[in-house]
């Protein structure tokens, strides 16, 4: 970068800009090469960590059963979902020790244990072992660390592209686990996974190191006077807390009945991803054309709560399919392709209205209360999802899915919608 450099305040400081974005540029709303670095490399460590977790949900259920103790499918689902629940329990640590002790540090703590756990994994002989694996995998909850960091190293206006990244590489990472996790079941079970999931941890530290810009030093984040017990009951926040809770329930419960759909609309297991890809794909398109120039224009809220509705019909659609017990694949593509168009707008959209409500100081610990929120809902969502199919079915699931999204459709009505606040380079003429 060269010696002509502007500076912009943020909340927590000032980011770097390079010299493409003048003071009486009219193009404030374009990230700049430093706003795309952070973005790209944090977004890619994110999704390094998010592949290392799904690869073994397709398989982990099968591959289980030849390991001492597989016998028991309480325990191996245990094992399996284990992993959500310590992430949930430590999201808000993780959060607190990021505004402390600085993000990056966290963030190569969260995949040092993301590497451990995967070691263990790939070494255990039991059930017991692999529980062991996935918890301390869990373990490694650097989702506010990572998030807190994209937060301070981009503007207001340019922030929810950040997080579209981010948040996008979850349902990519979702798809192509499903293509990867059965090829690298196929070559060496589950220590195969956990041995990719090792090298993975090890790629992100290196982004982390050579890529991902330098953080600001800790001195320069403002002291906000804010209570851990204050972001708790701050109410803005609560209605994303819920929200991200509620998305995620949604989507982990779904994905407890949407395999079998698929199986009776003709697919074959080993190919749901190619069904997944291209939905996830194309609905990336849609949240660009559409999140991106409406949030510009002040219209984040219309276009947030008609994202809400849109995943409550989806969930009614699925409903009624799974009742009639003969789903039309195309119409199944079509809800899926639906489905990922509001999930990734919302997924993308919230954690930036959370970074800006969050008081300037505690950026990171009330990013880590949104994560551990996140996590509870996935936990949630496998938990009771695989509980209500044994009791009502499928229809059963994407019922209380749609009551779950109606209830969330009704919170987020008064919630802030909070504009990007206009930078220097926007108002200074």
């Amino acid at each position: 970068m060269g010696d002509n450099v502007t500076l912009y305040p943020v909340c927590t400081g000032t980011v770097p800009l390079s010299h493409d974005i003048s003071p009486d540029t009219p193009h404030a709303a374009r990230m700049t090469a430093d706003e795309k670095r952070s973005a790209f490399s944090l977004a890619s460590i994110y999704a390094l960590r998010m592949l290392g977790l799904f690869m073994v949900l397709p398989v982990f259920m099968i591959e289980a059963r030849h390991y001492e103790g597989g016998d028991d499918a309480s325990t191996v689902g245990f094992a399996m979902g284990i992993y959500g629940l310590v992430q949930a329990l430590l999201q808000i640590p993780f959060g607190l020790a990021a505004d402390r002790w600085g993000r990056k540090r966290v963030i190569y703590l969260g995949l040092g244990l993301l590497a451990l756990g995967s070691v263990i994994g790939a070494m255990a002989t039991s059930v017991t072992g692999l529980a062991w694996g996935r918890a301390l995998q869990g373990a490694g909850a650097i989702s506010a660390a990572v998030t807190a960091l994209l937060a301070d190293q981009t503007r207001d206006e340019v922030r929810t592209k950040g997080m579209a990244l981010v948040g996008g590489s979850i349902g990519l990472m979702f798809a192509l686990s499903l293509l990867l996790g059965p090829v690298l079941s196929g070559w060496g079970g589950l220590s195969a996974i956990f041995g990719v999931t090792l090298g993975l941890a090890v790629g992100g530290m290196l982004i982390v190191r050579w890529w991902t810009p330098k953080e600001m030093p800790l001195q320069t984040h403002a002291k906000s006077g804010h209570s851990l017990w204050g972001l708790l009951v701050h109410p803005d926040l609560i209605r994303l807390n819920f929200g991200v809770f509620a998305l995620y329930a949604v989507q982990l419960a779904s994905w407890v009945a949407i395999p079998a759909l698929l199986v009776q609309a003709g697919v074959a297991g080993s190919d749901h991803g190619y069904v997944y890809l291209p939905a996830v794909l194309l609905s990336f398109v849609v949240m660009g054309m559409t999140l991106f120039p409406l949030e510009r224009k002040g219209h984040l809220r219309p276009l947030f709560l008609a994202c809400i509705a849109l995943v409550l019909a989806v969930q009614a659609a699925w409903g009624w399919l799974a009742w009639q017990g003969h789903p039309s694949l195309w119409l199944l593509v079509v809800l899926l392709f639906l489905f990922f168009c509001g999930f990734n707008v919302l997924e993308a959209s919230q954690p930036s209205l959370a970074s800006r409500l969050a008081p300037a100081g505690a950026r990171g610990a009330a990013l880590g209360v949104y994560n551990t929120l996140q996590s509870l809902g996935i936990f949630a969502g496998g938990a009771l999802g695989g509980w209500l199919v044994k009791r009502s079915g499928a229809h059963g699931v994407f019922l209380a899915s749609g009551l779950l999204m109606l209830v969330w459709l009704v919170v987020a009505w008064h919630t802030r919608y909070v504009r990007s606040a206009p930078s220097a380079s926007a108002t200074a003429h």
